[in-house]
C-alpha cells in the first residue's frame, strides 16, 4: 500500500511539472463548476412525475370506491373527511407509505385548487421532491409527505388539522387574495 501511495505521489509530481497537464486539470475542474446548477432547482413536473402522481390518485380512488363506496369530489370538506375515514377504517396504515403519500397528493390537489398553487419539482442538496409552489414565488409546500411522516411517527393528527395548518402557512406567506 505504501509503495502504491509513493507511486501515485511521484506521478502527481511529474504531472505537475508539465504545464499542459496542469492547464487541462484546471479546465476540467472549472468546467465541472460551470456545469453544476445552483440549488434549489425548480422544474415543471416531468411526464414520469405526472404519470406517477395520477397512478397514486387512481390507486387511492380505487381503495375508497372498493371499501367505502365513495369517490373523491374535489370538495375540500368532503375529500378531507374521506381521507380521514380511510385512516380510521385502517384502509391505509402507517406501513403503506405509497398509499399515505397518495393521500398527501390528494390533499395537495385541494390546497393547489384553493390557493392557486401548482405542482413542481423542487431539487436541493437533500434531494428531489414534488412540491406545491405559490405562483412564481419562493414559497413551497410539501404535501406529499405531510400525512405519511406524521403517521409513521405515531402522530395521529386529523387530516383536517394537517390541512388547516398548511392553509395557515400559505396564508401567512402569500399576498391576500381579493374577495376572500
Amino acid at each position: 500500500m505504501a509503495r502504491h501511495s509513493m507511486q501515485t505521489q511521484l506521478e502527481l509530481r511529474m504531472a505537475l511539472k508539465h504545464p499542459l497537464t496542469v492547464f487541462l486539470l484546471l479546465i476540467a475542474s472549472w468546467a465541472h463548476l460551470a456545469l453544476a446548477q445552483p440549488y434549489p432547482r425548480i422544474e415543471n413536473l416531468s411526464k414520469v412525475d405526472l404519470t406517477y402522481m395520477e397512478q397514486q390518485r387512481n390507486d387511492l380512488r380505487a381503495i375508497a370506491a372498493t371499501n367505502l363506496g365513495r369517490q373523491f369530489s374535489g370538495q375540500r370538506e368532503r375529500d378531507i373527511a374521506l381521507l380521514q375515514n380511510m385512516l380510521e377504517q385502517g384502509l391505509v396504515g402507517p406501513d403503506q407509505v405509497s398509499e399515505m403519500q397518495a393521500m398527501g397528493i390528494m390533499m395537495g390537489d385541494l390546497l393547489a385548487a384553493e390557493f392557486d398553487m401548482n405542482w413542481v419539482v423542487y431539487t436541493d442538496q437533500a434531494g428531489r421532491s414534488r412540491a406545491l409552489r405559490y405562483q412564481d414565488s419562493d414559497f413551497f409546500l410539501y404535501p406529499v409527505t405531510m400525512i405519511s411522516r406524521r403517521r409513521t411517527a405515531g402522530d395521529m393528527t386529523a387530516v383536517s388539522g394537517i390541512y388547516e395548518r398548511a392553509a395557515r402557512l400559505v396564508k401567512a406567506n402569500t399576498p391576500a387574495r381579493p374577495f376572500q
